[in-house]
């Protein structure tokens, strides 16, 4: 057998289901496709844990340190939005990476009709 033959079979991807060659799969089995949609989901869920932190943030800064008037106010914008922006990034990462791990199908999927041959000869 040669090594590359096997590259021109079709395996299905775990996420959506479809038959695809094997050279267009990653490692975990699944398309660019889906790929794709998993880091737009993730960048979602990602800014919107940000946000519940700085959020969070926020309200510490307002009700435990009790900042006083006079200081600088863009000092405490400027924590928020990093909180936002870096807690948002690293959200997404973590997200993302559970969802490769759990790779569980995606929502939309839907199973492949089954073949028309039927069961494949066992005589070859």
């Amino acid at each position: 057998m040669v090594p590359n033959e096997r590259t021109s079979e079709e395996v299905t991807c775990i996420r959506c289901l479809e038959e695809k060659e094997v050279q267009e799969l990653d490692r975990l089995l699944w398309c660019e496709e889906c790929q794709k949609r998993a880091q737009k989901r993730a960048s979602t869920w990602g800014w919107v844990a940000g946000g519940a932190l700085a959020l969070l943030l926020a309200l510490y800064i307002w009700f435990v340190i009790e900042p006083a008037a006079d200081l600088i106010p863009t000092g405490w914008i400027a924590a928020l939005v990093a909180a936002f922006y870096l807690g948002g990034r690293v959200s997404r990462e973590i997200i993302f990476g559970a969802m490769r791990i759990r790779s569980r199908r995606a929502v939309e999927a839907r199973p492949p009709p089954p073949s028309a041959g039927g069961a494949s000869s066992e005589a070859e």
